[in-house]
């Protein structure tokens, strides 16, 4: 795949030492991981074309989960791994919004209620699915969470993929979602609600949140549970998706929102060293209209770029239920056992004949003549490399 005429990367660079100034740890970690990635910084290797001669050096990848450049291999690893915990049942796609006044407590308070929310979203989908004027089954849920909107502002909610049913109580039969509806947006909307806003009281209680600037007010308990009082009275958006249409759309789904960060490198489409322009999509209007560009000074593109570097150990995809890793392994294969008369037999493989032979996966292929890449040399990342003691001068 070709480079990006313009990166993130770039972008950051050019705005040399300055861009480090307030910087905290964690957005420290990803601005050097970001620059030195596929460069001589992390190392690599070189090849030659045993045909041509011709010479390709590529650098190592960063990995690290807020890379623009890393992140379609982490998402191949990663749907090669639920491919298999598929079911032969709806999905369901549904999406919990934290209301902006909490996001801006959220901000200043990332690693706790961050997961608050992901523990009061899992809490909801669990206690409406067991209900049994709901469904009265034991549901599973894969949970994502997305800090942004398509500008880069500050809009954390969560992205639920839900399997259209569930173990029943005494795990002897799976219990499926009415067709074409999972649960009631409105009851889940007001548990979420409940649950949030109890877990917030219950952090600020315990001293666990802290308050800057603006929202210093909110570190009197009073001032913050006016707060909390005024959140209640009003509606959280819940919504649910009509379902996917089978196994390969909802590992395309996945395939889009598990890995994605705040923007990709395709959607800048201009960098003049001062200012940046980039896609964006605006979710309240239909068509058309709702695609536009938008332009922002490099330094607030960068700003709004690393807010949403989340805190080191902080998972952002989370899987719950009957999909937590703890129980997946069997609840999936009992969970298989009583969906067994929907699946569909595998196609058996072909026989194989004795001369045919399947050639192992060897190296890309020579860019010039398409003949075969040998590797030549490693290229040993520069923070190993040790520095060469400077000669003496013999004192005449």
């Amino acid at each position: 795949m070709p480079r990006p005429a313009i990166e993130v990367a770039d972008i950051l660079r050019g705005l040399g030492p300055a861009l480090r100034d307030g910087l905290s740890r964690d957005q420290h970690r990803a601005v050097n991981a970001i620059l030195s990635c596929r460069t001589a910084a992390l190392g690599g290797h070189v090849s030659r074309c045993e045909d041509c001669g011709t010479m390709d050096v590529a650098y190592n990848s960063c990995r690290n989960r807020h890379c623009p450049r890393c992140q379609a291999a982490a998402s191949y690893e990663w749907l090669e791994a639920r491919r298999r915990d598929l079911l032969p049942v709806a999905y369901y796609h549904v999406v919990f919004t934290l209301p902006a006044p909490l996001a801006r407590v959220a901000f200043q308070n990332k690693r706790m209620v961050y997961d608050a929310l992901f523990k009061a979203v899992s809490e909801t989908l669990m206690t409406i699915g067991a209900d049994p004027k709901h469904l009265g089954a034991k549901l599973g849920a894969t949970l994502v969470l997305h800090t942004w909107g398509s500008a880069m502002t500050h809009h954390p909610h969560i992205h639920g993929v839900v399997p259209g049913g569930g173990l029943a109580p005494d795990g002897k039969r799976w219990v499926d979602c009415r067709r074409g509806f999972f649960l009631p947006v409105r009851v889940l909307s007001r548990l979420f609600r409940r649950l949030m806003c109890e877990r917030l009281a219950s952090l600020q209680a315990a001293g666990k949140l802290g308050f800057h600037g603006d929202l210093s007010p909110l570190a009197d308990p009073e001032a913050f549970a006016r707060l909390l009082k005024s959140q209640r009275r009003r509606d959280w958006v819940v919504y649910a998706k009509r379902p996917f249409a089978g196994p390969d759309q909802v590992l395309a789904y996945l395939a889009r929102y598990t890995h994605r960060i705040a923007i990709s490198n395709s959607r800048i489409t201009a960098y003049d060293g001062q200012r940046v322009t980039f896609r964006v999509k605006d979710y309240r209007k239909q068509g058309e209209t709702r695609y536009g560009v938008m332009t922002l000074a490099a330094s607030e593109f960068a700003r709004r770029f690393l807010q949403h570097v989340l805190p080191d150990g902080l998972h952002r995809i989370r899987h719950v239920g009957l999909l937590a890793n703890t129980q997946r392994r069997a609840a999936i294969a009992q969970a298989r056992s009583l969906l067994a008369d929907r699946i569909s037999p595998p196609e058996p493989p072909p026989e194989p004949t004795p001369a045919q032979e399947v050639p192992a996966p060897g190296p890309a292929p020579c860019p010039c003549c398409g003949g075969r890449m040998i590797l030549v040399e490693r290229v040993t990342p520069a923070a190993q490399l040790s520095r060469r003691p400077q000669a003496r001068m013999d004192s005449s």
